[in-house]
């Protein structure tokens, strides 16, 4: 049994012990928990053997489990046990992002709750954090845009509009801009600013590992009632954007599982077929992200149409191909963020 598993339901245990007030039976929490009797048994000896005040009573010629009253009000309201697991899950997952504020807050928080916690819960919340590993690959050393991510955050929130000098990748080159913050967005390893360009005179997605100078200015703005970050992403196959264009593509019954097990598009639609391949379909905005994604599946996957996504990638393989062949370095750009 997994280890992940096991203290899952214990969790569960512990939250119905601690919302009881008579007691639950192991019958009970066999039922709920839709395991046999014995695991309930060896998972409350478990959390008794951990240190946590486990008592079992004769009631009614049954036998109840509680918890004592002094670990249920030792407990700081409003934070329940199963929220301050959460919350240490949540410091885990966060760990990538050490150096910036949103970590630095969330384990101050939760250093100060710690303090106030029983013994025998902190060890038990010790068991958990030991169980959960998340690894987030590839990311970047975040700290080092610690200013960065703050002022833009604040600018955020106070309203503020942006002045920078941001490097922009396909281009090879520095402009000045003015850009209204509306939001932060983190998706696959890179923070990214949302906001509209003065420049461009049209709200744009910017990397903030590649702003070179940045500045909040006393000048406000107001976010436009109909933004709504949902729609504005909506049809983005990651974070770029450009023409609306419907992308079919068929994956090999050897692939098939591992697209079936994700959600890659908002609005994919699947088409199983009869020798146990699958179709995908959705309508993307611009095709350059997901011509990477296809690549990445080898001979697994073929684009079905459009055709001109069909002969970008023909003349990537083309280029691979002679690459090898002639032992040249590559010579293909990889993936633009903005």
């Amino acid at each position: 049994m997994a280890r992940g598993e096991q203290l899952g339901r214990q969790w569960r245990i512990m939250q119905k012990l601690l919302s009881s007030r008579r007691g639950r039976s192991v019958a009970e929490l066999s039922r709920d928990l839709d395991c046999h009797p014995r695991t309930v048994y060896r998972d409350l000896e478990a959390l008794q053997l951990a240190g946590f005040p486990i008592f079992t009573e004769r009631e009614g010629g049954r036998s109840l489990w509680s918890v004592l009253d002094t670990l249920k009000h030792q407990i700081p309201i409003p934070f329940s046990l199963p929220e301050l697991m959460a919350l240490c899950f949540g410091s885990d997952i966060l760990k990538v992002f050490k150096g910036t504020f949103f970590y630095d807050s969330l384990e101050t928080l939760f250093q100060k709750i710690k303090t106030t916690l029983p013994a025998e819960t902190l060890r038990y919340l010790d068991n958990v954090q030991q169980t959960l590993h998340v690894e987030h690959r590839p990311y970047q050393e975040y700290g080092k845009f610690k200013e960065i991510i703050n002022c833009v955050n604040e600018a955020a929130v106070k309203r503020n509009r942006l002045e920078m000098v941001y490097f922009t990748m396909s281009r090879r080159q520095e402009s000045r801009r003015k850009v209204d913050p509306y939001r932060i967005l983190f998706f696959n390893g890179t923070f990214y600013l949302i906001g509209y360009c003065h420049l461009r005179r049209e709200v744009r997605i910017f990397a903030l590992d590649r702003v070179k100078m940045l500045r909040q200015t006393a000048e406000s703005f107001a976010v436009p009632g109909d933004f709504k970050l949902e729609d504005f992403l909506k049809l983005s196959f990651g974070v770029f954007r450009g023409a609306a264009q419907k992308v079919r593509v068929l994956f090999s019954p050897e692939i098939a599982g591992y697209i079936r097990e994700k959600i890659w598009h908002a609005g994919q639609q699947l088409y199983p077929q009869k020798d146990g391949s699958l179709i995908l379909e959705a309508v993307v905005a611009g095709t350059q992200e997901i011509k990477q994604w296809v690549l990445s599946w080898g001979a697994g996957a073929r684009v079905l149409e459009p055709e001109s996504l069909r002969e970008e990638i023909r003349k990537e393989a083309r280029a691979v191909l002679e690459n090898y062949q002639a032992g040249k370095p590559a010579t293909g750009r990889p993936l633009r963020k903005v």
